[in-house]
């Protein structure tokens, strides 16, 4: 009997136990990702063609501890290889783990296939080769602090590749955390099994093969054992054979319903292909469908519906998964009474979508990401029955009622004040709620979510918790469709440039403010091109500039420039340090037809660029950043340090009527009126006068200054 150990997944360690067992496997020991046992060779082989939920299985030859490299390569040097493979035999060596001593898995790779070579070359024999790409047999090394486990892979890559999958969907689950789930969902062969999401329809194969009898690894083309010097050939063609005769006739005797929907055609077709290559084709309804339309298949009275949700983080993506959760929760509810919902998820916060009382919950890690499988026991108590309805209607839970309130308040107040305003896009909530750290802008019939950073005494749970409430309050509330609701996360600028990118999308639309027309991009930028607060300064700006040379500095899109020209500007000079906003500041030029040699475009550093040029101008205005340290900069930038520096080049360049409006969005800002006056210039803070009612709750949203040269 020899010594086998088992890899599987975290948390899967129990299943696998049971499943060796069920094999016939002795002496049978969980340890952490895996299973140890003892086993014949028969045995062994036949665990390897049966396993549905181990990734490997490793015939042990040594442990040893390891506590620097000198060690792994005695403990290496130790074993006698060449009674277990010859000079003939490709192979590789597989390193997972590290310590303090051994901290490149590489290294540690290298150190023992070293110890393998030298102990051949030591016997007068040729080294064996060392093949990459195509090796007869995998050496396996796993390293946990200074326990050291080598052994020989008996698959020789993962059991997980069955051979039927040739292609697949979007993130797929390898086909032995599929089996996984499908055993702990709670499925019995005789049990129906639908899956809403089945996407190349890898759960519902995994357990179609499990009614069948067909062992996962009876399409494996190669074994590792088979290279391994007391391999029992006849041994292995006899459990192969049982296992392909048992294949041969269990599709046959299955009475059992499978069901898997899906709403991309491709996907659609490959899962087919799959379950053909499986064997299993015949056995499962494959057919389009929508998760949030969900009705019950014929020949489905009840069972399992088992399936694996998207439940991705990437930005944009946030509320379409809320609106999928809620409705599948909804379809489950009203069409599946009496059946078991098994649904596996990244996400406890999508899964609290659904408004479903778990029964059961399993963490289960799907590589690198902590998931959960949990399972619902569907009841009349989930659906409030009409009268006439074979269905019925879900009764709705309040999700933040407190928010939702505020939000309605503030929407029926702002709604009517923005038409009144003549613009589309304004703020409907700005953290009003201690709880709900987080606001809401309005494009049009777009909503924009920024969450802001939660305070360091909020954990990390808590506050995902309470923004996927606000998502979901939001679109309940506003009615907006949720694939136009975007999730943006706003955290304290630590010296980085405010503008920062976030994807390559390049969607835009138009809005209007006070008649003129801007280009916005909800998606790619944390910011839209647009800010909302400084839409009275704006509108002011513009009334300000008729028949006047009009500068912007740090002037980011340009809409400032747009007023003043809409204005009537005799000229504008438009300076920003990027291109891609200066191009943006220009096409909102075009926008509302302010084309000409009038309006000038320029990239540089304004701080280099102030202090070099000698044009004058009658209006300034300069909305510069709290602090930069941009490399295409030559020195750092601190408002509260350097407005005077400013002011010193700004008072060069302005005329002896003209005026500046100085602008910042530092909080508690304080102005060195003193040095101001040493400068000859004098200031007037408008800050009041230029919050927009939106903003109104946020005095410290920005601060706005006039300044002009000293009256004498």
């Amino acid at each position: 009997m020899n010594q086998y150990l088992a890899i599987t997944s975290r948390g899967l360690e129990n299943l696998l136990a049971d499943e060796l067992e069920q094999l016939g496997a002795q002496n049978i020991q969980v340890v952490h990702a895996g299973v140890r046992f003892k086993a014949d060779q028969a045995m062994a082989y036949r665990c390897c063609l049966w396993t549905r939920i181990s990734s490997r299985i490793i015939q042990v030859l040594s442990e040893f501890n390891v506590r620097d490299d000198m060690d792994l390569y005695l403990g290496a040097t130790a074993i006698n290889w060449m009674s277990h493979f010859d000079s003939n035999t490709r192979i590789v060596v597989d390193f997972n783990g590290t310590n303090r001593e051994i901290r490149n898995s590489q290294y540690g790779a290298m150190k023992i296939k070293d110890a393998i070579v030298d102990r051949f070359t030591k016997a007068d024999l040729r080294r064996p080769n060392i093949d990459r790409e195509n090796p007869d047999l995998r050496i396996h090394m796993r390293l946990s602090g200074e326990k050291g486990i080598l052994g020989l892979d008996m698959a020789g890559s993962g059991l997980h590749q069955r051979g039927y999958r040739s292609e697949a969907g979007r993130a797929p689950l390898r086909e032995t955390h599929a089996a996984a789930l499908v055993m702990k969902s709670g499925w019995t062969p005789e049990t129906a099994l639908l899956d809403p999401m089945c996407g190349s329809g890898t759960l519902v194969i995994e357990a179609a093969m499990m009614a069948a009898e067909i062992a996962p690894g009876l399409k494996r083309k190669r074994w590792g054992f088979e290279s391994i010097k007391d391999f029992d050939k006849e041994a292995w063609l006899e459990i192969h054979a049982e296992a392909t005769v048992k294949a041969r006739r269990g599709p046959a005797k299955v009475t059992t319903k499978f069901f898997g929907r899906e709403m991309d055609q491709r996907v659609l077709a490959i899962a087919r292909d799959n379950a053909g290559r499986a064997g299993v084709k015949g056995l499962i309804d494959f057919a389009y469908g929508d998760a949030t339309q969900l009705i019950r298949p014929e020949g489905f009275e009840t069972g399992i519906i088992l399936c694996n949700p998207p439940y991705g983080e990437r930005l944009g993506t946030t509320s379409e998964l809320i609106s999928l959760y809620k409705e599948f929760g909804n379809r489950l509810k009203l069409a599946f009474e009496g059946s078991v919902a098994a649904i596996y998820s990244g996400s406890n916060e999508l899964l609290s979508c659904m408004r479903m009382r778990a029964d059961k919950q399993f963490k289960l890690s799907n590589g690198a990401l902590d998931c959960v499988l949990k399972t619902y026991l569907i009841t009349a108590g989930s659906v409030k029955k009409e009268d006439g309805e074979k269905e019925g209607v879900i009764v709705q839970e309040d999700v933040a009622p407190d928010f939702a309130n505020r939000l309605k308040k503030n929407i029926a107040k702002l709604g009517k004040w923005a038409k009144r305003e003549g613009v589309e896009c304004y703020r409907i909530y700005d953290a009003d709620l201690p709880n709900y750290n987080a606001a809401i802008d309005k494009y049009n019939d777009y909503l924009i979510i920024q969450e802001y950073a939660a305070p360091k005494t909020v954990s990390e749970e808590t506050a995902r918790r309470r923004i996927m409430d606000v998502l979901r309050a939001t679109i309940e509330v506003t009615g907006v469709e949720p694939n136009k609701v975007i999730l943006k996360v706003r955290e304290r600028q630590k010296g980085r440039n405010q503008y920062q990118k976030l994807s390559s999308a390049e969607r835009h639309m138009i809005v209007d403010e006070y008649g003129i027309k801007f280009k916005v991009n909800l998606y790619d930028y944390l910011d839209t091109g647009l800010f909302l607060d400084h839409r009275i300064t704006r509108r002011m700006l513009g009334q300000m500039a008729a028949g006047k040379d009009f500068l912007n500095l740090f002037a980011y899109t340009g809409s400032a420039t747009v007023h003043a020209a809409v204005g009537g500007a005799k000229s504008t000079t438009t300076v920003d340090m990027s291109n891609t906003y200066l191009r943006w500041a220009q096409e909102n030029m075009e926008l509302n037809n302010q084309l000409g040699d009038q309006h000038e475009f320029v990239q540089a550093d304004c701080l280099q660029w102030l202090q070099e040029v000698d044009d004058t101008f009658d209006l300034i205005f300069i909305d510069p950043p709290t602090f930069s340290n941009s490399k295409r900069m030559k020195q750092t930038f601190d408002i509260e340090r350097d407005h005077i520096m400013l002011m010193e080049n700004l008072k060069r360049m302005l005329r002896p009527d003209g005026q500046i409006v100085f602008s910042n969005n530092k909080r508690h800002f304080k102005m060195d009126l003193e040095k101001l006056t040493e400068l000859g210039l004098q200031a007037k803070n408008i800050s009041d006068k230029t919050l927009p009612l939106d903003f109104a709750k946020n005095k410290q949203i920005h601060n706005c200054w006039i300044i002009t040269h000293k009256e004498d």
